[in-house]
């Protein structure tokens, strides 16, 4: 099942498909590893829901809700 990084609930895993967004947010999401194939596992959000601290590549990453709204995620089971 796909669905953004933006919809997942704490505690969801899954893996990075595809990564949207124009010029700069799409380079800046490659630049800090968020790029196909990559594992994610959505750790913390914010009560307002902005912004979503992940767990990829080994280390804590805080996005934007703007930001994960434009990766595409494959959820794990």
């Amino acid at each position: 099942m796909e669905k953004l990084l933006s919809e997942f609930s704490v505690g969801e895993k899954g893996v990075i498909k595809t990564v949207a967004g124009e010029g700069k947010i799409r380079r800046r999401l490659f630049d800090m590893g968020v790029t196909p194939g990559a594992e994610v596992l959505l750790r913390k959000k914010a009560p307002l829901g902005d912004p979503l601290e992940v767990n990829i590549r080994g280390y804590e990453l805080t996005l934007r809700k703007t930001e994960a709204a434009c990766v595409t995620m494959e959820v794990k089971a």
